[in-house]
């Protein structure tokens, strides 16, 4: 595919998770500059730096590790980085998946790997930033990854993801969502969910107000009312 998005055009990709949380969410942080600390945004914080504490990649017999990778897509016009990516030595090139590592023998194959403080989430929000990264990695070695890794701190446990058509569709179009209302600058109305209580931006966002606005108008005649009862 033909890039659609200079540099200049680049979105954080780490948002598109937010996006596919909440649109909402997503606008009042990357276009209102919104953002409040919780429990679940320090944890998470903490792990990533953990995972970024190391000064050094890591090269084994058949596995070099890179940690903080910078990613870009210039077709998904986001740009951001990836805890981590694996790659695997192949005893041959098998073309289109490998590609060759600066003072590295062989062919390697790469899986990138997400690092999430909880527990995996009821919805795909960690499955399409995972995606993201993996589309961008392609872009940038030319070659076509199969899977990916979410790897969860609660748990403990790595999860692999397959990052299918159907995956990689809805992570485009979850992009191209987040170039539209970042040209037009536009935060959405709420809607109002469970997730809501999930949000570290509930306060900011007051979901309750925005689903039931109350007219100028109306406030002006319900305090006209109140003085005629009192007086």
């Amino acid at each position: 595919m033909t890039a659609i998005y200079s540099d200049d055009d680049l979105l954080l990709l780490s948002g598109i998770q937010h996006m596919a949380f909440c649109e909402r969410q997503w606008a009042l942080i990357h276009i209102e500059q919104v953002w409040e600390e919780n429990v679940r945004t320090v944890e998470g914080k903490y792990l990533h730096e953990r995972v970024d504490d190391f000064d050094e990649d890591e090269t084994r017999k058949n596995l070099r590790v890179v940690r903080a990778m910078p990613v870009v897509s210039h077709i998904l016009g986001l740009g951001g980085t990836a805890d981590v990516v694996e790659f695997y030595r192949e005893d041959n090139s098998v073309p289109g998946f490998c590609c060759r590592l600066e003072k590295q023998k062989g062919w390697w194959r790469p899986v990138p790997v997400e690092y999430k403080r909880g527990r995996p989430k009821p919805d795909d929000r960690d499955a399409v930033q995972l995606c993201a990264q993996a589309m961008a990695l392609e872009e940038m070695l030319e070659l076509r990854i199969e899977y990916g890794a979410l790897y969860y701190g609660q748990t403990r446990h790595r999860e692999k993801v397959v990052l299918d058509d159907v995956l990689r569709k809805h992570t485009a179009d979850l992009a191209a969502h987040m170039h539209r209302l970042a040209s037009e600058g536009r935060t959405p109305k709420a809607q109002k969910g469970k997730r809501c209580s999930q949000c570290s931006l509930v306060e900011q966002c007051q979901p309750a107000l925005t689903l039931h606005p109350r007219s100028v108008s109306d406030y002006l005649a319900r305090m006209c009312r109140a003085e005629v009862d009192n007086f």
